[in-house]
């Protein structure tokens, strides 16, 4: 009885350490990732309107969340006044407006945020009033 007995504790510690092997070898998540708190990708569809800046624009969702959009290889010019579909980077995003308690959000407050576009499309060619 005692060969079978080391046997299955031989066989245990054998298939953790495989495991432990097998689990330290694979990749940590890249850049952008969520468990790195960086930019995740977004695709999002408002009306597009010329912005602030020489090269900025805003994107106005249907519920009235605002996106601040810039490109470096995609002429968001030539949708100004139209209806788009942006995909893009997230560079900076808010989800709500801050309360008096700083953990604290207004449930009721539009989303705003910063995007970098890779990619445009048009939905309509202008925007719904």
């Amino acid at each position: 009885m005692p060969i079978i007995s080391i046997t299955k504790k031989t066989a245990l510690v054998l298939s953790l350490f495989s495991a432990s092997v097998t689990l330290s070898g694979q990749n940590p998540p890249g850049p952008g990732g969520p468990e790195t708190g960086g930019p995740q990708q977004r695709t999002l569809t408002g009306c597009l309107s010329k912005g602030e800046g020489e090269h900025d624009y805003k994107l106005t969702t249907e519920n009235g969340a605002t996106w601040e959009l810039r490109s470096n290889n995609v002429a968001l010019s030539r949708h100004s006044g139209q209806t788009v579909t942006v995909t893009g980077r997230v560079q900076n995003e808010l989800h709500g407006a801050k309360g008096k308690n700083k953990d604290e959000r207004d449930k009721d407050a539009t989303e705003h945020g910063h995007l970098k576009v890779t990619k445009v499309s048009v939905v309509s060619g202008s925007c719904k009033k």
